[in-house]
């Protein structure tokens, strides 16, 4: 489950190990020792998945109901109280943001939660760059790098059309659009991660790739928690970190 939501990213070459073909081969394969290697080398989402075990007082970061927590949502982030959440941050980012870390450090009483919605909208730098230039690059990224939700409506070989709602920007505040078909990969040269799917699934996508399916249960979360972050990057008085992080 991990390595069908962290691929695209790595892929990308945003985060993660250096050999984008590892995480997918090593899946494939099944070393789940392996997979756990290359899952530390992702510094973005590592971190918050053993927060979320160790909150839940789960041993393994990698448990099908923490990596769900983060990509997904679910109760076990509840369990995570803001002092723990703040403390996580501070740690990792206070010393980067020297003097700006004031700035990023609101977000947190604000509802700031190891979701990886929060990562995308309040410590990534997009939406502060959002705000203070040119919009295409950032909402390209922005869009691309959260989890969204949407329906298979053909499938094609490895790709599959897919109507999702994208993401938008009013000036001011972050949205979303009309529902648009977009071309998404699920499988490579006929392997896959994921059985086929079908027109009519509700599935969750991570830049152009298909990671998995949603149960009902799952988009509840999935929509439930990203608005969540969304309304924080937008209700901020002031527009977040991209005055901290390059």
């Amino acid at each position: 489950m991990f390595a069908r939501y962290a691929l695209p990213p790595n892929r990308h070459g945003y985060c993660g190990p250096d050999d984008p073909g590892a995480l997918f081969d090593t899946a494939v394969a099944g070393p789940d020792a392996e997979i756990e290697a290359l899952a530390k080398a992702f510094d973005g989402a590592w971190p918050y998945l053993e927060l979320i075990a160790t909150a839940n007082r789960i041993a393994d970061p990698l448990d099908t109901r923490v990596v769900e927590a983060y990509w997904v949502g679910n109760a076990l982030l509840w369990r995570v109280d803001m002092q723990t959440m703040g403390n996580s941050l501070e740690e990792r980012f206070k010393s980067r943001a020297g003097m700006n870390w004031g700035v990023m450090s609101e977000s947190i009483p604000a509802g700031a939660s190891p979701h990886h919605s929060y990562h995308v909208f309040g410590v990534y730098p997009w939406v502060g760059l959002l705000k203070s230039g040119p919009t295409e690059h950032p909402m390209k990224v922005l869009d691309g790098c959260r989890i969204r939700w949407g329906m298979v409506v053909s499938v094609d070989g490895d790709t599959a059309v897919v109507r999702s709602r994208p993401l938008t920007y009013s000036g001011r505040r972050l949205g979303y659009g009309n529902p648009v078909e977009e071309i998404v990969t699920w499988a490579s040269g006929g392997t896959a991660l994921i059985e086929e799917p079908k027109p009519g699934e509700v599935v969750a996508l991570h830049w152009d790739w298909l990671c998995d399916r949603l149960t009902p249960t799952q988009l509840s979360n999935l929509r439930w928690w990203t608005q969540r972050h969304l309304d924080l990057a937008n209700d901020l008085p002031r527009p977040g970190p991209a005055s901290i992080l390059d």
